[in-house]
């Protein structure tokens, strides 16, 4: 029993499961990057852990945490993006900014998925970030960018709830709103019918692999000790 336990253990790592489920991620900035926040939040150069609260919709929650995970910098609002070609290592998008400046960070994609987050701004630094880019930024109502520094446990809570209900929308350095789509790639037409909904799909195989395996196991073990109880060893003579 404690040589199956081991080897169950060695073939599934619970961390490896659970950061497939949360996408957690340990990213290292050499330079100060702005997030999403109230005004202009700066995260100074370091380590730090991304991870995925909730997607189970269209809208999905991230929060940024220090490399021990015990300090919450933000939680943050974020959008399922596309794009054509994964890549084996985590990658992180910005908005370009003037020289001297902490770039913004856009876009969060996890090692091997197509499927990314693109962060939402509140609407007053979404409309100064959209003049400085020249390009549509995802905004939300600057009232609701009130910044959640206390690990979340339940997101059925009132913040978050305010998050996931928040009205959304594009806009332009005139600071007029345009499409969504204007931001958010959508996946091409002959993607579309293999990919309908981002990420959730490939979650099942890790959790339902572990019983067939486990059952495996556990009959051979039975035969293994039966065999034994059934033709014990001779004594030497």
């Amino acid at each position: 029993m404690i040589s199956c336990i081991t080897l169950l253990t060695l073939v599934f790592p619970p961390s490896t499961i659970a950061d497939e489920y949360n996408k957690k991620t340990t990213v290292s900035f050499s330079l100060p990057v702005e997030i999403p926040g109230v005004g202009a939040q700066v995260l100074p150069a370091g380590k730090y852990v991304f991870k995925l609260l909730d997607s189970q919709s269209d809208r999905h929650i991230v929060q940024i945490l220090n490399e021990r995970g015990n300090r919450v910098y933000a939680t943050i609002l974020a959008i399922p993006n596309y794009r054509l070609k994964s890549t084996d290592k985590t990658v992180i998008t910005f908005r370009e900014r003037p020289a001297g400046e902490p770039e913004a960070i856009r876009a969060w994609f996890y090692p091997g998925r197509r499927w990314g987050e693109e962060f939402v701004y509140p609407k007053k630094r979404a409309v100064e970030l959209a003049k400085i880019t020249n390009l549509p930024v995802l905004a939300m109502p600057s009232e609701l960018a009130t910044n959640l520094t206390q690990e979340i446990t339940k997101l059925d809570e009132p913040p978050v709830i305010a998050l996931l209900e928040a009205p959304l929308e594009a806009v332009k350095p005139t600071g007029e709103t345009v499409a969504i789509t204007e931001v958010v790639d959508s996946p091409p037409p002959q993607a579309s019918a293999a990919v309908a909904t981002p990420e959730p799909e490939k979650r099942m195989p890790n959790t339902a692999s572990l019983l067939p395996l486990v059952g495996l196991i556990g009959v051979l073990s039975f035969l293994a000790g039966f065999a034994l109880w059934r033709f014990p060893k001779r004594p030497a003579s």
